[in-house]
């Protein structure tokens, strides 16, 4: 990614791997970047969208209309930085509103060197990528437009997000820990791919004291905190790249350690049982999809940022090296999985994002069903 000074009237212009192409006007820093073409559904959250390390290598397009009304504030980040690396939108706020306001999204995207792109038909390119399937895709404004053909290619030499090993580049160097809120209960190394802020808050409301490890951490590192609980996190990438955190499911799944994994981790869980995963056409993205859980007939309104899914059985349960697994959770608009569980072993995951930070609240009852396993395995 390059960048230069800003202006909001620069011309700009997308460029998908296609060759469909949609201009506008420069919308944060000004330069070229590239990434995976994706959209969002939620009509809030975008602060939380863009921090979220799940999206590090994406090119986000809201499909919201109006972006930006609320400002950017310092309490609503997932993480310590923008990770999307491009964003699309149609008609960014002029002028902030909200008393937590502390800038304008236009004004952060600038700072950190995100560029982005306005006034775009963000419908027509929507319903381009539900057509198509997410792609590769560059945003160019300024200097940085040439030559449509010399454009493209730069386009369509930029990596895929297929293979793509990304879960190290997001995640802690260091080992932390978020205290529990209140009375200590239980300790919980959670292996970071990519965690999202709310996650380990989520938990520490719960009394657990959560040890945030690297995606590079050992086994040893894992037992070392004397863990109740061990949880997977989300992240960015192909889970089929992802044999370390794996091999980590594994060594806690023989120990039966209870587990927890979310979005990416649920993933990773689907491989140590031994299914596969593939890339969904145009994935899962929002704070508005539907999904069924199947040990209650519940239906929940989800949050969501995946490309890849599971494949497991949905009609019964599966023998697997660590006894029977069932998928828990699909999603209803097309039979993903959105959930595993395992039926001989305290471990569970689901596809979805609970600590729902935007979005609903209706699957915050996965964080007592987590520490339910904790109190099962004390006991």
């Amino acid at each position: 990614m390059t960048t230069s000074t800003r202006g909001a009237q620069t011309p700009a212009v997308l460029v998908l791997e296609d060759g469909r192409t949609f201009r506008g006007r420069a919308y944060g820093a000004v330069g070229e970047t590239f990434g995976e073409a994706v959209f969002s559904t939620g009509m809030t959250g975008y602060q939380e969208t863009l921090t979220d390390p799940s999206y590090h290598r994406q090119v986000v397009v809201m499909t919201a209309p109006h972006i930006g009304n609320t400002g950017v504030n310092d309490e609503d980040p997932e993480s310590g930085r923008i990770w999307v690396s491009g964003y699309v939108v149609r008609d960014p706020a002029r002028t902030p509103s909200n008393w937590r306001s502390r800038r304008s999204l236009d004004d952060e995207l600038t700072a950190q060197g995100v560029v982005g792109i306005s006034g775009v038909d963000t419908r027509a390119l929507t319903r381009h990528l539900r057509e198509r399937g997410a792609m590769r895709v560059g945003i160019f404004s300024g200097e940085a437009i040439a030559d449509e053909a010399a454009l493209l290619a730069k386009v369509q030499a930029a990596p895929q997000m297929k293979g793509a090993d990304l879960s190290a580049e997001v995640a802690t160097q260091e080992t932390y820990v978020v205290p529990a809120i209140g009375t200590k209960r239980f300790t919980v190394a959670a292996i970071d791919l990519g965690i999202k802020g709310m996650t380990p808050h989520r938990m520490a409301e719960r009394g657990i004291e959560v040890h945030v490890l690297p995606a590079t951490a050992t086994v040893d590192e894992i037992y070392a905190v004397n863990p109740d609980g061990v949880f997977f996190s989300n992240g960015p990438g192909d889970p089929a790249t992802a044999d370390h955190p794996v091999s980590l499911m594994r060594a806690v799944l023989e120990r039966s350690t209870p587990l927890f994994g979310i979005c990416f981790g649920n993933q990773i869980l689907g491989r140590a049982l031994g299914f596969g995963t593939f890339k969904l056409k145009y994935g899962h993205r929002g704070i508005n999809q539907p999904v069924q859980d199947r040990t209650t007939g519940k239906v929940e309104v989800t949050a969501h940022n995946h490309g890849f899914a599971v494949d497991a059985p949905l009609d019964a349960p599966s023998d697997t090296p660590y006894g029977r697994a069932e998928v828990s959770h699909v999603c209803l608009n097309d039979n993903v999985v959105e959930g595993l569980r395992l039926l001989d072993r305290p471990a569970f995951s689901v596809q979805y994002h609970p600590e729902a930070a935007a979005g609903p609240h209706d699957a915050g009852y996965l964080f007592d069903r987590f520490v339910t396993l904790l109190e099962g395995q004390r006991a």
